[in-house]
């Protein structure tokens, strides 16, 4: 039985190596052992013949070797059997890595996920210590104790971040060196007596300053700092007085926080205040200023298209937003989503002439594929931007039902954008007053499934007819 002991040094290649000389041979993964750094087996293949070197390359996917490059310096002696165990079957199934349902994959995932992990905290609680070097750069040492062998795959982190200085990182693994802008790894040591820093002072100084005692949770703090690095950190031994004293402090805060908003904030809420007691625009004048903001339209975007229909309308209709048709028409509902809503209202007993037409966002957002212009959805910020158009509109036209089609337009007029399908058919009361959800016609001509499609497109029509019969009553 092959015997494959790994060094402790540069082992990710010493395993690709082995690894492809095993699958040369056609060695299975049950006939081999592996063993990692054992000072008594020099030989990569100790005990046996070495088998040869393929010939030609072998072909196994990118995601492959780049999962194997990082579990390699995981701390679990079974890392290397379960590798080749994975190397094995890819012969067989190329596809492998793409299974999320594979148990053996499932598990060197989550060893990937361990040794990133601890390579992120090595970058975050290694802390360095002043010493005096012998030539003309700065020196420090710093001590450090990882989870798993993650020194020799972040030691070039350190080389790009404090490429100035001399420093060494000495863990019981593996001990990184960096002299003269050369990097060197050798054995691990014991903790070396690092002499006191001065800047620990300031840097605990700093610590308990930016420390919040109003924020304070202490299992996603050990979450992200766990406790078997506070050892080696200057500034976590002043965490339990932070805890001890972080109740009384939040309550000093919040006892000399200010009564009234800094200058800046208090004219923007002043202003804010003002737009919502101020009487709304005339028609007119938002036809007016809907012109001027057009003149100044972004790209991407098209013109803003306010509403139709009666100016006293008791039923107003809201759409999510305009589409292609309707930005080159500068009228709400004249494309494809708008002539199904004609043909439903009909059915439903709704006369679209009788309600005002409009839409939660005003513009058409659009992306160029050739000379064709892509619907894009709109974001939170082009929602809030509508609102304010759509209160306007709400203002003035003062409707006894609104109806709201869609996602956007739920968000808009409710605050929720979420569970529709749940919601349509329900009114719900809101500062615009009772608002009626439904389906947008767009989501029913998207239905691929002709069943489905027919279903909602029921649901739709019988929400058309509860308006209808509201108002009515």
């Amino acid at each position: 039985m092959p015997t494959i002991d790994l060094p402790r040094l540069h082992t990710d290649r010493a395993w690709r190596d082995a690894a492809r000389r095993l699958i040369a041979a056609q060695i299975p993964p049950e006939d081999v052992l592996w063993t990692f750094a054992t000072p008594a087996q020099d030989d990569l293949f100790a005990g046996t013949t070495p088998a040869p070197m393929p010939t030609a390359p072998i072909t196994v996917p990118k995601s492959f070797v780049a999962l194997a490059d990082t579990v390699a310096w995981h701390a679990d002696p079974e890392r290397f059997a379960r590798l080749y165990a994975l190397l094995w079957r890819l012969r067989d199934h190329p596809g492998l890595m793409q299974d999320r349902g594979d148990p053996d994959l499932a598990r060197l995932r989550q060893m990937e996920k361990n040794v990133r992990r601890c390579a992120h905290k090595m970058k975050a609680f290694v802390r360095f210590r002043d010493i005096d070097g012998d030539g003309p750069r700065r020196a420090f040492a710093a001590w450090f104790e990882p989870t798993h062998h993650t020194v020799e795959p972040t030691a070039p982190f350190f080389t790009r971040r404090f490429a100035d200085m001399d420093w060494m990182i000495v863990t019981p693994d593996v001990t990184a060196r960096f002299d003269a802008g050369r990097l060197s790894l050798h054995e691990g040591q014991p903790k070396p007596d690092l002499p006191e820093d001065g800047a620990e002072a300031l840097w605990g100084t700093y610590f308990r300053n930016i420390f919040n005692p109003a924020r304070v949770k202490v299992q996603a703090m050990t979450s992200e700092m766990p406790r078997k690095y506070w050892k080696n950190m200057p500034e976590t031994r002043h965490i339990p007085e932070l805890l001890a004293n972080a109740e009384r402090r939040a309550r000093e805060m919040a006892e000399a926080a200010p009564s009234l908003p800094p200058l800046r904030a208090g004219r923007i809420l002043d202003r804010l205040h003002e737009d919502r007691r101020a009487d709304p625009l005339s028609f007119a004048a938002l036809a007016a200023r809907a012109e001027e903001e057009n003149r100044r339209a972004e790209p991407g975007y098209g013109r803003i298209v306010l509403g139709e229909g009666p100016q006293d309308a008791a039923l107003m209709i809201v759409g999510e937003q305009p589409g292609d048709e309707e930005d080159r028409a500068g009228r709400p509902f004249v494309g494809p989503a708008g002539q199904l809503f004609d043909r439903a209202a009909q059915t439903a007993g709704l006369d679209r002439r009788q309600a005002y037409v409009t839409n939660a966002v005003k513009r058409f957002k659009f992306q160029m594929r050739g000379k064709r212009r892509i619907h894009q959805a709109p974001n939170r910020g082009e929602v809030q931007h509508g609102r304010w158009w759509l209160r306007q509109e709400v203002d003035l036209v003062k409707p006894q039902l609104i109806l709201a089609m869609g996602a956007n337009a739920a968000e808009a007029l409710t605050g929720r954008r979420d569970g529709i399908l749940a919601r349509r058919g329900m009114v719900e009361e809101t500062e615009f007053g009772p608002v009626l959800l439904t389906l947008h016609p767009a989501y029913l001509l998207r239905l691929p499934d002709p069943a489905a499609r027919e279903a909602a497109t029921a649901h739709f029509r019988a929400d058309l007819a509860m308006a209808v019969a509201r108002l009515t009553a």
